[in-house]
């Protein structure tokens, strides 16, 4: 212990100006600052098995999408072109993961906001059911997104 020497004092970053306030995207429409709804979106013929299975995690996930460290307009054109590009490629089960956010009311901005993205967005029709994610891939941090499947033409 003789030789043990003190770190030093920590130095907190340099402060940095704080942002111009930006519109929450998409800039048009209602706001999307909306609290999550605990219950999953039923949008089309899911049936309850599915929904149950989806719930506890039980379903193969086929894509998965992080979501951390991005500001609201780079995680909206993130997940509409993940989501899109997930429909086309024929997947059904996505993960989006948005990480839990600050502790204050409803967590943080993307957690709050994707659901509400998915339901207003053109890809709605695309979209079967929206669920929190089973603890196992991530709990009150991600949500899982299964879409319609592709039919044959």
């Amino acid at each position: 212990m003789r030789d043990v020497r003190p770190l030093g004092l920590r130095r907190a970053p340099p402060a940095v100006a704080p942002p111009v306030a930006e519109p929450a995207v998409p800039t048009a429409g209602p706001s999307l600052l909306v609290k999550p709804s605990p219950a999953p979106r039923r949008a089309g013929p899911v049936d309850r098995g599915t929904l149950d299975r989806l719930k506890r995690g039980q379903i193969t996930i086929e894509g998965r999408i992080d979501l951390h460290g991005m500001d609201q307009r780079a995680a909206f054109a993130a997940l509409m072109g993940f989501v899109d590009h997930s429909a086309r490629a024929g997947r059904r089960a996505l993960l989006v993961i948005t990480g839990k956010g600050s502790a204050g009311e409803g967590g943080g901005v993307l957690k709050r906001n994707v659901p509400a993205w998915l339901r207003a967005s053109p890809l709605a029709g695309r979209i079967l059911a929206i669920a929190p994610a089973h603890r196992m891939h991530g709990g009150d941090g991600a949500v899982y997104v299964l879409l319609r499947r592709r039919r044959s033409e």
